[in-house]
């Protein structure tokens, strides 16, 4: 079920349901767009010479 399905009720079941789902997609979200943010910073940013063993 859904919540635009007319049958739907917001009981307490439902709101915790919905409230892990959205926290659970919310984290994985955030720790998505940190991984293509700092891949894209370290491919794009500085490019000195460290010498460091990275070529």
């Amino acid at each position: 079920m859904f919540p635009f399905i007319f049958e739907w009720t917001w009981d307490i079941s439902h709101i915790v349901f919905m409230g892990g789902l959205w926290y659970a997609i919310s984290i994985i979200g955030a720790g998505l767009t940190f991984a293509i943010v700092k891949s894209l910073f370290d491919v794009y940013g500085s490019h000195d010479s460290h010498g460091n063993g990275h070529h």
